[in-house]
Parts: C-alpha cells; sequence; structure tokens
C-alpha cells in the first residue's frame, strides 16, 4: 500500500484545504478541497439571495405591519395626554414594525428551513454559519426601514412631535434589527416543530407590543422590570428620548451601545443554535 504523505491521518482536514482519502485500492492519496468562503464575501452572498427571494412575500406583510402600527396610534391617540406618553407610543408603534419583521417573520422562517430540510443545503455550501444568520437577518432587517420611517413620521404628525430628530432612526433600526432579529432566528432554530416557532415569533412580536407600545409609568412594577429585558426596549428608549425640547444625547448613546450589546449577544446565540440544528 503507497502511503502519501504518511503524517496525514484518513479524513483528517489540513491547513491548506486538503483531506486524505482512502481509494479502493488501499492507497491513501490527498484531496485539495475548494477554499471556504470568507466571512463578508459570504454574507453578501447569502444576504442579495435572502432579499431577491423575500421581496415578493415579504412586501405585503410589511404594508400589513406599518398599517398595524398607525392604526394602534390612532387608537392611543384618545388615551395618552401628549408628552412623554405620546413620545413612548410613537416610538413604540415605530420600533414594533422592526419586531414583526426581524423577529416574528424570521423565526416563522428559520423554523420552516429547519423542518423542511433547508438547513442541509446551506450545510453543504463552503459558507460560515455567521454568514448564513447574519445574511437573513440583515435582509430581513432591510424590509423594516420604509415602514419603520413612514410609521415614526405619521406619528410626529399625529401627537404633533418634532421631526427634527428622525435621522436617529438610521441608527435604531439596524440595531434594533439586529437584536431582534437574532432572537428570531435563535427562537426558529432552537424550536423542535415549526409550528412552536410560529408561536414563540407571535408571543414575541406581543412582548415587544406590550413593553414598546404601551407608556411604561402605567404598567404595573414587575411589567417594567420585564421591559428591560425586552432587546427593542432599548431602541424604543432611544428613539424616544429624540422626541424632547432637549434631547439627552448621552443617554441616547447609552441605549443605542445597550442595544448593540444585545444585537451581537442575540446573534452570537442564533449562530450557535444554527449549527447545533445543522448538524442534526
Amino acid at each position: 500500500m503507497s502511503v502519501v504523505p504518511a503524517e496525514v491521518l484518513p479524513g483528517a482536514a489540513r491547513v491548506d484545504g486538503s483531506r486524505s482519502v482512502d481509494t479502493e485500492d488501499g492507497a491513501r492519496v490527498v484531496a485539495l478541497l475548494g477554499p471556504r468562503a470568507r466571512l463578508w464575501p459570504a454574507l453578501a452572498a447569502v444576504y442579495r439571495a435572502q432579499l431577491s427571494r423575500a421581496r415578493v412575500a415579504r412586501i405585503p406583510l410589511l404594508f400589513v405591519a406599518t398599517f398595524q402600527s398607525i392604526g394602534i396610534m390612532v387608537l392611543m391617540r384618545g388615551v395618552v395626554d401628549g408628552g412623554g406618553e405620546a413620545r413612548a407610543v410613537v416610538a413604540g408603534s415605530s420600533v414594533l414594525v422592526v419586531a414583526f419583521v426581524a423577529l416574528n417573520l424570521l423565526a416563522q422562517y428559520f423554523g420552516q428551513l429547519r423542518a423542511s430540510g433547508g438547513l442541509d443545503h446551506y450545510a453543504t455550501l463552503p459558507v460560515p454559519p455567521a454568514a448564513v444568520v447574519l445574511g437573513a437577518a440583515a435582509a430581513y432587517a432591510s424590509f423594516t426601514v420604509p415602514g419603520t420611517l413612514v410609521t415614526a413620521v405619521v406619528g410626529s404628525v399625529l401627537f404633533q412631535l418634532p421631526l427634527t430628530h428622525l435621522w436617529i432612526l438610521v441608527a435604531v433600526i439596524p440595531l434594533a434589527g439586529a437584536a431582534l432579529a437574532g432572537l428570531g432566528a435563535a427562537l426558529g432554530l432552537l424550536a423542535p416543530r415549526p409550528e412552536l416557532a410560529t408561536l414563540l415569533g407571535q408571543l414575541g412580536m406581543s412582548a415587544a407590543l406590550l413593553l414598546g407600545v404601551l407608556p411604561p409609568d402605567r404598567l404595573p412594577t414587575f411589567v417594567q422590570w420585564a421591559r428591560d429585558l425586552m432587546p427593542s426596549t432599548y431602541g424604543v428608549e432611544a428613539l424616544g428620548l429624540t422626541f424632547g425640547p432637549d434631547p439627552d444625547w448621552g443617554l441616547v448613546l447609552l441605549d443605542l451601545a445597550v442595544c448593540a450589546g444585545v444585537g451581537v449577544a442575540s446573534l452570537a446565540v442564533a449562530t450557535w443554535a444554527y449549527r447545533r440544528a445543522a448538524v442534526r
């Protein structure tokens, strides 16, 4: 039996991407495999693919999310008196659009992908697991931009709030979207059945509605504590502070930093959940 080279173990991957295999005649040869795709090019490819696939199916749902948030603000118009409560309602309703798409729909998507065996397709590609999760999360979060912007503008006009600092949405949407998308992807990948993933996504969106839209001062104390555990809360707080006459930009940056930290953690959990689901 010929061996080339002797130090290579059967089936062991080498640093250069090669792998040793045994042929039918007993000879061991080194097979060269294609190089593994780098993270950022792979992420961009997954993002473009997800964006093109979801464009037709998700746009009607985006309209539903936007009309839902605007309808909630119209209903709350007769309840809140303005001031801090109005700022909380508008900020919470705007981020609710992000929660509907990035949390609810992404949980359903990954739940169905896992149940249908779609994860096997990604597992055969030389794509890092983080690229799959981040690419899908970014694609779904991108659909929230127009709906969130429209909701914030309509709410500001409805409650007579200033439009001056709505540029903060440039930071709020991606940071809150990352946190909620990571949570939605993790729920979909960890749920044993797609029905349970759908249920968890709906419950998560309901939590974002209850804890984000309703003024915190009117919530019971234990619910206010639970509010601090919701990733979207910090995006809501950051946006709501900018509606004030003299925003405290230090608090705004602090809320955005916490939202970013939660986003990194939730996406890391989603990546781990993807690896766990892909090997099964």
